[in-house]
């Protein structure tokens, strides 16, 4: 079977063997300092007895679990711990199309490409509903798509890559529309301490056995190199999921959840704020700069992901191997995330040099 191979690789390593200085502008990896307990919490476990070293429960461990379960106001039951969201995303994916009630994957276009690409290995067929200008997604349009054969209505709220957020009448609506054509809604929150408009609503408030909330630490936390994940089903759905976790990973890493643990009690919401505060400003001096360029871009409701257009310059691998080249800033080509943003180009502001990112763009298009 042939896969999509995401372009993120590639197009960080054009921009690692690039001669100059070159600003990474490419994957979502945040620049700044994970809660000062995280740190406190790996140092703690240095000192564990050697029974700590060894497997964790597969689905995670009971207290990270617990506390999970309390934040999110459902069952532990619901709840397994997974190798970050990308896991956690395969997992909710697969428990919708192995049920036998199609084969569909209901998908946004812009997409992430992950997405697509778990479609097929796990044998789905995507079908794609395009966003509006700002990144919105018009439920009425998943409707119209949706039929006997959807499988599964895949989300991702804060959206990467358009910045967008769904609220609440949305997300509703999108549970709605799984629940008529019994279909699963994957939704995928792992930006969800990154909501800039207040208007982010889960798919956790609407009570139903046909949507799977899948999250990570690895955003909130600035620790995507930890793989600590989760996703939380309905009860009527995690056995099999637990399973196919099992088989596939074993366990997680218990070193990353104690420490995830021990920052999740011991980090205060003003860790968080100050997050978004510094996002608010590099949004505000990104999109700044591409007023001053000419440009054509979507302003992020949420997660850190600015897509932008310039004209006579659209948005291939070629061109943005030809910005790291000329302008020595690294993004991903709009293609990469579907067919409805061919010549955008994706820059993501998780970057201490966003200005100066910005000036050489400027200069470069100006």
């Amino acid at each position: 079977m042939d896969y999509e191979t995401p372009l993120f690789f590639r197009v960080m390593q054009y921009a690692a063997d690039a001669d100059g200085d070159v600003i990474d502008m490419v994957s979502g990896n945040p620049d700044w300092e994970p809660p000062a307990a995280l740190r406190e919490g790996l140092s703690e476990y240095a000192g564990a007895d050697p029974e700590q070293f060894q497997y964790p429960p597969s689905d995670g461990l009971r207290e990270l679990r617990e506390e999970i379960a309390a934040r999110r106001n459902v069952d532990v039951s619901q709840v397994v711990v997974t190798n970050g969201a990308g896991e956690a995303n395969y997992l909710a994916m697969a428990r919708a199309l192995e049920r036998d009630s199609g084969s569909e994957v209901i998908l946004t276009d812009p997409v992430y490409p992950y997405y697509p690409g778990k479609t097929t290995m796990l044998e789905g067929t995507q079908t794609y509903v395009e966003t509006d200008d700002a990144g919105r997604l018009d439920p009425d349009d998943v409707r119209s798509a949706a039929s006997a054969e959807t499988a599964a209505i895949v989300v991702n709220s804060p959206n990467n890559p358009t910045g967008a957020v769904y609220p609440e009448e949305t997300v509703r609506e999108l549970v709605s529309i799984a629940e008529e054509n019994d279909a699963v809604l994957v939704s995928d929150e792992v930006y969800d301490h990154f909501d800039l408009s207040g208007a982010f609503a889960s798919a956790l408030s609407v009570d139903s056995d046909h949507r799977i909330v899948t999250n990570s630490f690895s955003k909130s936390m600035a620790i995507t190199g930890f793989r600590v994940g989760y996703a939380v089903f309905p009860k009527n759905l995690v056995e099999s999921a637990r399973s196919r976790h099992m088989l596939v990973n074993v366990a997680g890493s218990r070193p990353a959840q104690h420490a995830v643990l021990h920052a999740l009690r011991e980090t205060g919401p003003d860790y968080y704020q100050a997050n978004r505060d510094r996002l608010r400003e590099r949004v505000e001096t990104f999109t700044a700069a591409l007023e001053r360029a000419g440009a054509t871009y979507t302003k992020p409701s949420g997660s850190f992901y600015v897509l932008v257009r310039f004209d006579g310059f659209p948005g291939t691998l070629e061109n943005v191997e030809r910005l790291i080249d000329e302008a020595g800033v690294a993004g991903m080509p709009g293609n990469a995330f579907g067919s409805a943003r061919e010549d955008w180009l994706r820059f993501a502001l998780v970057t201490p040099r966003v200005e100066d990112a910005a000036d050489r763009l400027v200069e470069y298009f100006g």
